[in-house]
């Protein structure tokens, strides 16, 4: 089971990260569709894909309106979306009005209420629970072929957060780092999380295998969450692998 990372920062593109998209393709599933979402074309071999969206902010749901590529240039014939239902409404209101963009995406839109609070989705288990965001957002707990993950985004971590009683005893966690800890009020400010928060509440949680994700655009460098300096001051109260996503790289969920 492998995870492609098509897109890994948040807010917006920048020259080495486009925003929030992740593929699983044994499944045929996209965890958001940020501007990353155009990388999705030469991996698809399916005629269904389904998207699970976190929430409706322009970062994770513009690489929806990227359709024609996959329609056109893919097996694919239809694709569904599943969200939140208000979330849903404000993107067929909104991303699709005709005066932003004009063409009726062939998408077929699933509220998440409608399925309860647990679901199979194919050939897997999805559950998914509420994340502290401003304009509300949602996690999912992804029973996977062998392997399960969870998915966690925009949201300030807390060792009380209420998310870590639906995650208890996944293989993978996929969570936002938006920031280093040199910007922890920034983070808190728009509901965000940094690196060392995110690190030592994993382990504190019993979470072992650490995926970080929605990086800062605006830092560029080798290590632009200060991975290395969280991991010093923490010592051994960290997960045992963390993984820094970057574009276009592949994460074999399967290697435990």
């Amino acid at each position: 089971m492998k995870l492609h990372c098509l897109g890994t920062a948040g807010y917006h593109p920048s020259e080495t990260r486009h925003t929030a998209s992740y593929f699983l393709p044994e499944c045929s599933l996209l965890l958001d569709a940020g501007s990353g979402m155009f990388r999705l074309q030469s991996l698809i071999e399916t005629q269904e894909l389904s998207i699970l969206l976190s929430h409706a902010h322009l970062d994770h749901v513009l690489g929806l309106t990227f359709f024609w590529d996959l329609v056109s240039g893919t097996p694919l014939e239809r694709i569904h979306v599943y969200g939140e239902r208000q979330k849903i409404l404000d993107l067929q209101q909104h991303l699709f009005h005709p005066s932003l963009f004009p063409a009726k995406p062939p998408l077929v839109w699933h509220a998440l209420e409608e399925y309860g609070e647990s679901f199979e989705l194919g050939n897997f288990q999805c559950t998914w629970f509420p994340l502290e965001h401003p304009g509300g957002c949602v996690g999912y707990r992804l029973q996977l072929p062998g392997v399960s993950l969870a998915y966690v985004t925009d949201t300030t971590s807390r060792p009380d957060s209420p998310y870590w009683r639906s995650i208890q005893g996944v293989d993978w966690l996929l969570h936002e780092c938006n920031f280093a800890d040199s910007q922890r009020e920034l983070a808190i400010q728009t509901g965000h999380s940094w690196t060392s928060a995110v690190l030592e509440n994993a382990a504190m949680h019993g979470l072992q295998r650490l995926i970080l994700a929605h990086v800062n655009p605006l830092a560029n460098d080798p290590d632009p969450v200060d991975l290395a300096g969280a991991t010093a001051r923490l010592g051994k109260n960290t997960p045992n692998q963390i993984f820094l996503a970057n574009d276009s790289s592949v994460i074999d969920l399967s290697s435990l």
